[in-house]
């Protein structure tokens, strides 16, 4: 198949929407297909294009086995900012439909939400070319931004859910990564038969559990420490605020350091916060290098998948994945009965608490702290699972079972095979 992949974030971006993207390309082109990626220059991290993109709208990689073109967008400095995404997703959806409607036709497109806007666009390049589009649901707009507060507008409201209507009817096929996802759109009125639940993965060969001490733990003085790990998107449904409340709680305990790593709409509001109690076991740091990943799980002793209540009834967050491959046991304040709290029980390789929970959070690092042997085995059953249950060869496959689906032909068995359709472009892009 000829595969037109639209999508915000691609690697080298560090979104987990970019980097689960590109592994699922890398997976495509292992098995003969033929890949193109319509995404932005890497902005994510830095809530800025990169410099070394600059001075140009439109820039276009190539190897043997991908072509990939960036487009340089508005990126969105203040997060927090509803005018500053706007600007964000419109500059994007923009530029992306004028380079795809240039593009030679492919047979299937596969784009990943959020946006919806991407949707929107899939569906022009859709009429334009008659081609069909899977839309990859990885987080429900507007659902989780009316939640959090940010969306109060009735006006744009019903805008976006008519926006999320028609995205969802117009799909040939609808990838949700949850069996709760699935319930809120089947709630919603789509068609069972157009949704399949494929979990989101990791790249277990890239995370593996490293030594405690390492280049990270060295270069930030976390050898001698016990090290509470959050790493991620910092938005408004995280709550920071009860991490810090819980590591105010546990402020006498020297050994115990709180290390906050990633940026966000909810970044600035937390480090308020944390000023206000003057705390000197919390620590922020901005994204780190993405090869430091696995050095920085490495570094940590636990990690944290923090939620406010009703943001974790419907989905996995992605972090979980590399948690788990990072073999760290998890301490998650999520709804009770939620799919990660289902996931941590049946792996055995953390323990829930009540969102908005900071006396059950820090009872649980307690727990942790005073019984580092349980902390080590549940990291081992953390890794096992994850090697069992959440390889991206086999989630690949099921991709492209339902690309298939969405173009009319019956999936059939495919040779696993590394093979590579060379793409035909010049390579005028810079060298990230």
């Amino acid at each position: 198949m000829r595969i037109l992949l639209l999508s915000t974030y691609f690697h080298p971006d560090v979104a987990s929407t970019g980097v689960i993207m590109s592994t699922l390309a890398d997976e495509f082109v292992a098995r003969g297909h033929q890949v193109t990626v319509l995404t932005s220059v890497p902005h994510y991290d830095a809530d800025r294009s990169w410099p070394e993109f600059s001075g140009k709208r439109i820039y276009k990689e190539c190897s043997e086995s991908m072509e990939i073109i960036r487009i340089s967008t508005h990126a969105a400095a203040d997060r927090s900012s509803i005018f500053q995404r706007i600007l964000n997703y419109g500059s994007f959806s923009a530029l992306s439909f004028y380079c795809g409607a240039l593009l030679p036709k492919h047979d299937v497109i596969l784009v990943p939400s959020p946006p919806l806007s991407n949707g929107v666009i899939a569906e022009l390049l859709s009429m334009l070319r008659g081609t069909p589009f899977v839309y990859n649901v990885q987080d429900i707009w507007p659902d989780v931004a009316i939640r959090a507060g940010v969306l109060r507008s009735r006006i744009i409201i019903g805008l976006l859910r008519r926006m999320e209507r028609f995205v969802y009817k117009s799909a040939a096929g609808i990838a949700v990564i949850s069996d709760g996802f699935r319930r809120n759109l089947l709630e919603k009125g789509v068609p069972d038969e157009k949704i399949s639940v494929i979990p989101n993965f990791i790249d277990i060969d890239f995370v593996t559990p490293q030594p405690k001490a390492n280049a990270f733990s060295h270069k930030f003085g976390l050898t001698d420490k016990f090290v509470v790990l959050f790493a991620g998107n910092m938005g408004f449904s995280q709550g920071l605020e009860t991490v810090i409340d819980a590591a105010r709680i546990l402020k006498d305990v020297p050994e115990i350091q709180f290390l906050m790593v990633g940026n966000g709409a909810g970044r600035s509001n937390a480090e308020q916060y944390l000023r206000s109690l003057s705390l000197e076991n919390v620590r922020f740091l901005p994204f780190q290098p993405h090869e430091d990943l696995p050095n920085m799980y490495g570094a940590s002793d636990l990690c944290l998948i923090p939620l406010r209540r009703g943001f974790t009834s419907d989905s996995v967050p992605c972090k979980v994945f590399t948690i788990m491959a990072a073999g760290k046991p998890a301490v998650a304040s999520v709804d009770p009965d939620s799919d990660t709290w289902r996931l941590l029980q049946r792996a055995k390789c953390g323990k829930c608490a009540t969102p908005e929970d900071a006396q059950a959070i820090a009872a649980a690092i307690l727990h942790y702290y005073r019984n580092p042997a349980a902390a080590r085995e549940e990291g081992r059953n953390a890794r096992r699972f994850v090697e069992l249950e959440f390889d991206p060869a086999t989630l690949a496959e099921n991709y492209l079972d339902a690309l298939e689906r969405a173009t009319g032909k019956v999936p059939e068995s495919r040779d696993t095979k590394t093979t590579h359709s060379a793409a035909k472009c010049e390579n005028t892009s810079p060298q990230p």
